[in-house]
């Protein structure tokens, strides 16, 4: 891994992934980029990490990206693979967690959107900016199925930033934590996902996702085959039978 992105494998099963370019505010430059991309895939493959928790260094999360870069590159449409976003420029199977520490501006909301989860911090501020440089946001359009119309038709066009707060009466945020306690609580909300069986987070993550893609019918169709693997697993017996026995269950996630 190169500095510019930072990955701890922690042993409870949590990684945890620092943009660390604080002198350009977490900008996605390319070496950024490339970081993040490594990094992400480093989670994907390491079948002891579960949940990875993506955060910045410094007091900015991400100022989107490197105005310079497309100054000098004359870039038009960005190429579709040139930011590593989990699900969808790269494939991942396991949850995620954005710690907003600071500013998560254009790119920087884009890739805390494009976590499953996100935590933030009481100084923390978002906002769809591209309005203001004269660029898009069609990497937005998910946010329909997370905050109502009206609400998400504002941010866009106006990319006046919303504070922490606000973001969490909205729902796109689903934890605010003091600045010095934000890292802390991205890993509990970790450790809670930790807690249940890796077949069951998975086929709850799938039925999420499923569902958010399809209509009703097809959704439940869909969803029962991707509980299928759950429902047949060992962890399947071990639940029951650790509740029936009052103690712990011991996942195998087989």
């Amino acid at each position: 891994m190169s500095d510019a992105v930072l990955f701890d494998a922690r042993d409870d099963g949590i990684a945890i992934i620092t943009i660390n370019r604080p002198d350009t505010r977490n900008c996605l430059s390319v070496d950024v980029r490339e970081g993040l991309r490594e990094a992400w895939e480093r989670f994907e493959n390491d079948s002891a990490l579960r949940v990875a928790i993506l955060t910045g260094s410094g007091e900015t999360f991400c100022a989107g990206g490197d105005l310079k870069e497309m100054v000098s590159t004359g870039m038009a449409v960005p190429p579709r693979d040139m930011f590593a976003l989990p699900y969808d420029t790269i494939e991942l199977s396991k949850p995620t967690i954005a710690a907003v520490n600071g500013f998560a501006f254009a790119g920087g909301w884009m890739i805390a959107q494009a976590c499953d989860l996100c935590v933030a911090s009481t100084t923390a501020k978002f906002a769809v900016t591209e309005v203001k440089v004269g660029r898009s946001s069609p990497w937005a359009s998910p946010l329909i199925h997370m905050i109502p119309q009206r609400i998400m038709m504002e941010i866009l066009l106006t990319g006046k930033p919303i504070t922490a707060q606000r973001a969490y009466e909205i729902g796109l945020v689903n934890r605010v934590a003091e600045p010095e306690a934000l890292l802390d609580a991205a890993i509990k909300l970790a450790t809670d996902i930790l807690a249940g069986a890796p077949l069951s987070v998975k086929a709850a993550r799938d039925t999420v996702m499923i569902a958010t893609e399809m209509g009703r019918s097809d959704a439940l169709a869909a969803a029962r085959t991707a509980a299928e693997d759950c429902y047949n697993s060992a962890d399947a017996q071990e639940g029951p039978t650790a509740f029936s026995q009052k103690r712990a269950p011991v996942w195998t996630g087989n």
